[in-house]
């Protein structure tokens, strides 16, 4: 009987120290740092220019990741001129990008500046148009286009298609008629 007791105390003593210690362990505090997990981040919207043979040119903000297809659609569209297959609409676009939609090739209307004839139109950089150039658009004959480069040297490039209403003779009327056909590039 002495060895079964021997063994019980022996047993009663290892289930005490057990539990103290696994008491030890649940209680104590932790250690080191808790993970903290933090919200996926949002990425900024991009801002792009927008221009050329589309319905309402501008400045847009799109979310990172879109694409020249979408910067079209807020643009208004594709304007009845455009060149719809001119451009990769899947292609990602990047922050301060500059989206020219080009018109189709079509003849000069008759009248339109002092070149007469049916030559293709293209777009001109009203920033670095020679005077040429220029008498190419609706409504801009020779001596609107000198006004045009007079006003550049003056003030410096143009910044949007926009600040050609601000050379004197060229109206918001002008400008609806010749916004299709005009871009702005680096000063030369």
């Amino acid at each position: 009987m002495t060895k079964s007791w021997w063994w019980s105390a022996v047993l009663i003593v290892v289930g005490v120290l057990l539990g103290v210690g696994g008491l030890f362990l649940v209680t104590r505090p932790p250690r080191g740092e808790p993970v903290v997990l933090l919200p996926a981040p949002t990425q900024a919207p991009i801002t792009v220019y927008v221009s050329g043979a589309v319905n309402e040119t501008g400045l847009y903000s799109l979310p990172a990741g879109s694409r020249v297809n979408d910067a079209i659609q807020i643009a208004g569209g594709f304007s009845g001129e455009a060149d719809t297959q001119a451009l990769n609409l899947a292609k990602i676009l990047e922050d301060g990008e500059q989206i020219i939609v080009p018109a189709r090739s079509s003849p000069a209307e008759p009248g339109s500046g002092s070149r007469g004839g049916n030559l293709p139109v293209t777009l001109v950089d009203i920033n670095t148009a020679t005077l040429e150039q220029l008498d190419t658009l609706p409504e801009i004959g020779t001596k609107t286009a000198q006004v045009i480069i007079d006003y550049r040297n003056a003030n410096g490039p143009f910044i949007w298609i926009e600040d050609i209403m601000d050379v004197p003779g060229i109206g918001q009327g002008i400008f609806d008629k010749i916004k299709h056909l005009i871009i702005v590039g680096t000063s030369p």
